[in-house]
């Protein structure tokens, strides 16, 4: 698929989050070609001038100005929070590679999040981060219902990806989402991953916007037997689905000691973000 490729200028690479786990985010592109059917950061469409359909268009950021590391000293930087920093125009225009240099410097956490292999290919300068964690995202181990939900690497380039970070000694975390009721099976992935994944981190599908009819769509086409429990929690309300596998994945990853993170509940970690900013 052709996807519009747009240069824009911006004043800084680095802004303020109030996402639970970081104080700064790094976001190098606007847009990502992996299309998720079910990306919430669709809703970046709302500040753009495009008209194209998320997923067809991507602005290539170019910061004039170096990253001031001085600003980022003991604080948690995320890479990134509305875009795959290593989506493939990645490896044209080097903007996260650019970024990652200027960051060796600095003495603060930084976490990458990505769905995609090309990250291997900046493994040495990775070796090079004072603080580094580095999320792979992996909800199924089905390439083919990852096929329906994405465009980003294959399933099996991403665990191969999990185990060389861990053999070059970087530290590196499956990020489990979004977790699908009735589709992803956690016990399965970290069978398939414990030997070369440091912690876990899970994160429940949430569906919102317009996106929220596109996976129920296919819910209804292919999973016809899941409809009846998508309806209960998307339509009704219902957590008690949520709550249950909660228990279950906390209590599973304790009797296994599994280093885990959940963010099921990622509304009332951000307010209790906020709740301790404001005591400070």
């Amino acid at each position: 698929m052709e996807i519009k490729e747009q240069i824009i200028s911006v004043k800084n690479y680095v802004t303020k989050s109030n996402l639970p786990d970081c104080d700064f985010v790094i976001n190098p592109y606007v847009g990502c070609p992996h299309a998720c059917k079910y990306c919430y950061a669709c809703f970046m469409k709302r500040f753009t001038n495009h008209a194209e359909k998320w997923g067809t268009f991507i602005d290539i950021k170019t910061c004039p100005n170096p990253v001031n590391t001085a600003k980022l000293k003991n604080s948690r930087v995320f890479l990134s929070s509305v875009t795959d920093c290593y989506n493939p125009l990645e490896e044209k225009y080097h903007i996260t590679r650019d970024i990652l240099r200027q960051l060796a410097a600095a003495d603060c956490e930084i976490t990458i999040s990505t769905k995609s292999a090309l990250i291997l290919r900046d493994v040495e300068l990775l070796k090079q981060l004072k603080n580094l964690k580095v999320a792979v995202s992996i909800n199924t181990l089905d390439e083919g219902f990852k096929n329906s939900m994405d465009r980003a690497s294959p399933i099996s380039e991403r665990l191969k990806a999990l185990e060389t970070l861990y053999k070059n000694g970087i530290h590196t975390v499956l990020f489990m989402s979004p977790v699908f009721p009735g589709i992803t099976d956690f016990k399965e992935i970290i069978s398939a991953s414990k030997d070369f994944v440091r912690e876990y981190w899970f994160e429940n599908l949430n569906l919102r916007g317009s996106y929220k009819s596109t996976v129920m769509s296919y819910i209804a086409g292919t999973r016809p037997e899941l409809l009846p429990l998508y309806r209960e929690i998307y339509f009704h309300g219902s957590s008690l689905y949520w709550e249950k596998l909660s228990d279950e994945i906390e209590q599973y990853c304790r009797e296994h000691s599994v280093t885990f993170t959940n963010y099921f509940h990622h509304k009332k970690l951000v307010e209790e973000k906020k709740r301790k900013e404001r005591l400070i």
